[in-house]
């Protein structure tokens, strides 16, 4: 099975990793536990796998959505969410943040490194530039932490589709902050008081915790297997993904993956030095 896809599109070629269609359905996911507090309203579908702790749902709200405790299509997307996490960890990176605050900034498309915690204090902008496919990626040593009322905005044709967010540890997103993108940690993942999101939660060996959440699945068009394409949510959104890798596993899919991307990537910055995409 293939534990995340990577695709070109478009006359630039511009490469796009994403997750696979199984992980794709889930607005949170973790792995020992999933807790709520509260009236969380979560958009798309709620699991834990291999542990079976789900609690706090009433009064928490899934729409759009199943809860899935240690199902199969929560082994499925766990497995891409884990290959996914992998491919990120090990892309080549465009700028090192290590040690600057993200609030108050405004980023291009690109990978951004922290070789330990990153902090987000006030409002952090990113900036699409109207290109076809914008790619955010960052990538976290240890902790990602917000301060209360902190907030993600994504401009000019970005969409949370497009974000990711590999962490080395934990989340912790602050009171009332608004976030967006794909958070991939390694451990656990807390959402305090209001805290929002516009994207997907997965806590890969902990639990998630949840406390009076708005977390909305994002539905970008340009994301395959969310149904945009024949209708039966299959469809790629007029990507062409390689072939599946039957027999590598999702790891082995993962570094074969990177391998790839990390080629793209060499190849595309040696032709164009001046308005890198990606």
């Amino acid at each position: 099975m293939m534990a995340a896809l990577f695709a070109f599109t478009g006359s630039v070629a511009h490469a796009e990793l994403i997750l696979g269609s199984s992980a794709q359905s889930f607005a949170v996911l973790g792995s020992s536990t999933v807790t709520n507090t509260g009236t969380s309203v979560i958009s798309g579908n709620v699991g834990v796998t291999p542990d079976t702790a789900v609690t706090g749902f009433p009064p928490g709200v899934v729409v759009d959505g199943t809860i899935h405790v240690n199902t199969g299509t929560a082994i499925t997307a766990k497995a891409e969410a884990n290959a996914a996490y992998v491919t990120l960890a090990g892309l080549a990176f465009d700028d090192d943040k290590t040690g600057v605050d993200l609030g108050g900034l405004t980023l291009t498309s690109g990978v951004y490194r922290f070789s330990s915690s990153a902090q987000l204090t006030g409002q952090l902008t990113l900036d699409g530039q109207g290109l076809e496919n914008p790619f955010f990626v960052f990538q976290i040593g240890s902790t990602l932490t917000t301060a209360s009322a902190s907030s993600l905005l994504l401009i000019n044709g970005l969409d949370a589709c497009d974000v990711y967010f590999q962490i080395g540890s934990s989340a912790t997103f602050g009171t009332a902050t608004q976030m967006a993108g794909n958070i991939l940690a390694l451990a656990s993942i807390t959402m305090t008081t209001g805290a929002t999101l516009d994207g997907r939660l997965f806590a890969l060996t902990g639990a998630v915790t949840l406390d009076t959440n708005v977390i909305t699945n994002p539905d970008c068009e340009d994301c395959p297997g969310n149904g945009n394409g024949n209708g039966n949510g299959n469809g790629n959104g007029g990507m062409t993904p390689i072939p599946e890798f039957a027999s590598t596993g999702s790891f082995g899919a993962a570094f074969i993956l990177m391998l790839a991307l990390g080629r793209h990537i060499r190849n595309r910055r040696a032709k164009n030095t001046v308005t890198p995409d990606v």
